[in-house]
């Protein structure tokens, strides 16, 4: 694929209220080694001043769409689609920074694999101090859609909204990121549509950091996160019909994957109160669609999630209040893992 020789980028900060942490990234951004980019915001009815800070700064990087009414958090990251953008583009969090050489080596990148179609560079997780928590696990230089499934399936590195780069018309051509519920497993959807356009290549570099707090993990209902499982397990039930590779993958892999993403969900039901007496979302109810996925997925073979011992113990305490109870007030007391 021919490029230009002075490739253009836009990093998009989609963001409401972003507070002291949308310094911290805005920063990040500014002062990146290589110059040929903006910096495109896309404010949802700040009303903690950060359109303003930003305004403030005066920098001609700087675009700032300003939404006229309050709008969810996918309604906002779907003007993405909308806005005008740079030939290649990257979407980051607020509460996430850019190391000064992100773009230098994405430029590098972009020039040594001109028909890839996703680009990444290694990272750090953060916590809410800007500590680093660990590095992320190692990802291959080179994956094709197949590759990448089979990453995604079997978690075998770790996956985050930012950092990903890609071109904006592949991007507007697929309708930008999918309208998940939270936009929750929609970036496994959009990432795997764009190597399926070409391939993803990551540079070895750590370029990035993505931050891990309480408002990143426990924020989103239960329901929501559910709705959200449900969309992309259709969605998988596309690909498997999209090419034979495809198929095979997800039925090598979808019972371990399964099995995690029921427990991950089971235990999260614990943790959270029960609402007014609600029962739809139990452990049993849980456990029950995800056998329901199963059939979908990888039909005639076993799964049967209440063979794993901490998805049956789960089910045995969220049977009465009182071991809802009784489990919460061990949680606050308690801080590491209960159930493995």
């Amino acid at each position: 694929m021919e490029l230009s020789n002075n490739i253009q980028f836009s990093i998009i900060l989609p963001v409401r209220n972003g507070g002291e942490y949308v310094k911290e990234c805005a920063k990040s951004i500014l002062s990146q080694t290589y110059g040929n980019f903006n910096f495109i915001v896309l404010d949802n009815c700040s009303t903690d001043g950060t359109a303003e800070w930003l305004e403030s700064l005066n920098d001609p990087r700087i675009v700032i769409y300003r939404s006229d009414k309050s709008l969810s958090i996918e309604e906002n990251w779907a003007r993405t689609v909308g806005v005008p953008k740079n030939e290649f583009i990257t979407l980051i969090g607020h509460d996430d920074v850019l190391e000064s050489n992100y773009l230098e080596v994405m430029e590098k990148l972009i020039k040594k694999y001109p028909d890839a179609s996703l680009f990444q560079t290694h990272f750090n997780l953060i916590d809410s101090q800007s500590k680093v928590i660990r590095p992320s696990r190692p990802m291959q230089a080179v994956e094709d859609a197949e590759s990448f499934l089979t990453s995604i399936m079997t978690k075998r590195f770790d996956i985050v909204g930012t950092g990903f780069l890609m071109r904006s018309a592949d991007y507007d051509k697929l309708g930008g990121i999918p309208d998940y519920p939270g936009l929750l497993f929609a970036d496994y959807e959009l990432w795997l549509n764009l190597t399926k356009i070409g391939y993803k290549v990551t540079a070895e570099e750590v370029c990035f950091s993505f931050r891990i707090h309480q408002s990143a993990t426990t924020t989103s209902s239960d329901k929501k996160i559910q709705d959200a499982f449900e969309r992309f397990v259709k969605y998988l039930q596309d690909v498997q019909a999209s090419g034979p590779e495809y198929r095979n993958v997800i039925l090598e892999n979808g019972e371990a994957f399964l099995l995690s993403e029921c427990k991950a969900m089971c235990h999260r039901l614990l943790r959270t109160p029960r609402q007014n007496g609600t029962t739809e979302l139990s452990v049993k109810n849980t456990v029950d669609t995800f056998v329901g996925y199963a059939k979908r997925l990888i039909p005639g073979k076993p799964f049967d999630p209440m063979k794993e011992s901490s998805i049956k113990l789960a089910a045995l305490i969220d049977k009465s209040k009182l071991g809802r109870n009784l489990f919460l007030m061990f949680k606050k007391m308690y801080s590491k893992p209960v159930l493995k």
